[in-house]
């Protein structure tokens, strides 16, 4: 029967959701638009809360108002690149559609990058101005002689907060460095003023859904980071699609966690976008740690959660998880990282919600795949692709041959969620989009129904005597382990057999286990090339804000450990 169906078929499409179409008629709308129709719809709705601070989405509206008036003045015109450096705060939001509201171009990055990363970020986009944190402040100053940014707004994470938090900020700031004094310099300005002298009566800029909403620049776990060119009708499709699958969600009527964060198109899309979009609240989490994540599902009862599989696992595993309600979540999403089944049985049984894991990339906007909310879920998949999404899986070695279905290759993704190309890397990109397909670098197999698995990055697969081996099979055998809480595995070298399978594991708190232990575990649930050569238990995980395990960090320290021996 497999041998029958044809990727081009589209077998996925026969287990969507009741109502979810094969293709989708989208609205032509800007991701401003977005927010003006919302802004008429829900004026006085909370959109956002920051601590317990409320901003309706009237005060968005006029807030982004104000902001994009003072980026015109300040120069600032249609295809211009602003940069962002904030964590998920009020500031970021207004800052993203101010940016997008005069037809600029918005550059999300991340506040923990070090200033040869930023500073190559700067560049690479031509950012003219930055808005950032006061933390950040002076460091950015002295960066900003190497870039073209002309003018730094910074703010602060005290600027709105709830009585008394806004009283005792100045003292808890002192005690915990929360705040910092910028040095005075020329064009820097401090953003409740900029908020305050500039009225709400941007230029009006005739914005399409070709242009250019943000460069987008991916996890740097390989080198130099790249610029995904995302456009108005990528991040439009996106949202809209999402809207599509999730209808039990209504319009208006739902508190999402706004924990993923916002420099990552992962919580832009799924989080900030959808939120506008469907005149939801979004609840602003500044550090998605398990216990402010359970606090504030405790005070603000949150109705859908996309997290990553580091949050649920800190949830789960947190102390104050059997004293705290989290029954107010329905739905969640998962994705970045395969999440373990014993995380998803433990989370829905605590919560009483639906989680469905997805699957995406920074160059497609992200999503691509996600298991139906009401249908067939199937464990360890990644699920069906979304509407208006084309898939196939090629050969590893020949790209222009479809491999059968049920085999192993790498996954092809085409759809109107899909960038433009990379910023400034014209050979990157001939070498990712070719013929509109967009080659995703992930080792993939689909079946007969069109579900879809993730088997490993194609750079992760481990050759061993001449065996592939994939590290997630590895993974999945160890996260069975209930002693072990998390782990990761990777290729190192070996004289005889080329490479070998190193594990990396974290153990639950409170369990103890050896080496051997954990080995023995293995040895009936895995063939004998792919048993784990080494174990090592640490403390914890190298991870990106994202939550993805860095195992380029783990490949370094191997490299460095064998180089000193």
């Amino acid at each position: 029967m497999s041998n029958k169906i044809k990727y081009k078929d589209k077998p996925w499409v026969s287990y969507y959701d009741e109502g979810v179409p094969e293709k989708l008629v989208t609205e032509e709308i800007c991701l401003p638009a977005m927010l003006e129709r919302t802004a008429a719809e829900f004026p006085q709705k909370a959109a956002l809360l920051f601590e317990g601070y409320c901003v309706t989405y009237t005060k968005l509206k006029e807030m982004v108002d104000r902001l994009a008036t003072c980026l015109a003045a300040f120069g600032v015109r249609k295809r211009d690149s602003v940069a962002i450096l904030l964590p998920n705060m009020i500031q970021c939001v207004v800052s993203y559609f101010a940016i997008l509201k005069i037809g600029a171009i918005a550059v999300m990055n991340n506040p923990l990058y070090s200033d040869r990363e930023l500073e190559y970020q700067f560049a690479d986009s031509g950012a003219k101005v930055l808005i950032t944190l006061d933390l950040l402040g002076n460091r950015m100053i002295d960066l900003r002689t190497k870039t073209n940014i002309k003018q730094i707004i910074y703010t602060r994470i005290g600027d709105y907060l709830p009585f008394p938090k806004n009283i005792l900020f100045p003292v808890v700031a002192k005690l915990k460095h929360l705040s910092k004094k910028v040095k005075h310099a020329p064009n820097v300005y401090k953003w409740k003023d900029v908020i305050n002298d500039y009225p709400p009566r941007p230029p009006l800029e005739n914005i399409n859904l070709s242009d250019v909403a943000m460069y987008q620049y991916t996890g740097g776990t390989t080198g130099l980071t790249k610029g995904a060119i995302l456009t108005h009708k990528n991040l439009s499709s996106q949202v809209q699609h999402i809207r599509v699958w999730l209808p039990r969600f209504r319009r208006g009527e739902e508190t999402i966690l706004g924990a993923l964060p916002f420099f990552h198109v992962f919580g832009i899309t799924t989080t900030m976008n959808l939120a506008v979009y469907m005149g939801w609240t979004d609840i602003l989490i500044i550090k998605p740690h398990a216990k402010p994540l359970l606090d504030a599902i405790k005070r603000f009862k949150p109705t859908f959660a996309p997290l990553v599989p580091t949050m649920y696992i800190g949830i789960i595993n947190h102390p104050d998880v059997n004293k705290s309600d989290i029954t107010s979540i329905e739905g969640c999403f998962s994705g970045s990282a395969p999440l373990p089944l014993e995380v998803i049985r433990e989370f829905e049984k605590k919560s009483g919600s639906i989680i469905v894991e997805g699957y995406g990339l920074t160059e497609s906007s992200p999503v691509t795949h996600i298991n139906p909310f009401n249908g067939k879920r199937k464990p360890g998949s990644i699920g069906l692709a979304l509407p208006d999404t084309e898939c196939k899986i090629v050969d590893l070695k020949n790209n222009k041959k479809e491999v059968a279905v049920g085999q192993i290759g790498e996954l092809l993704i085409k759809g109107p969620q899909v960038m433009r190309g990379y910023l400034n890397k014209p050979e990157e990109t001939r070498m990712t989009l070719k013929d509109g397909w967009l080659h995703t670098g992930d080792i993939a197999k689909m079946d007969n129904e069109g579900y879809f698995y993730i088997v490993d990055r194609k750079k992760d697969m481990i050759i061993s005597s001449g065996y592939n081996v994939y590290p997630r099979d590895i993974e999945e055998v160890l996260f069975d382990n209930p002693k072990i809480q998390e782990a990761a595995v990777i290729g190192i070298p070996h004289p005889k057999r080329g490479e070998v399978a190193k594990a990396f594991v974290v153990l639950k708190e409170g369990e103890v286990a050896d080496v051997k232990e954990i080995l023995d575990f293995c040895k009936d649930k895995l063939a004998k090339y792919k048993l784990p050569a080494e174990i090592d238990i640490l403390k914890e995980l190298p991870k990106s804000k994202v939550g993805k395990v860095l195992k380029r960090e783990l490949r370094e320290a191997e490299i460095q450990k064998h180089k000193g021996e």
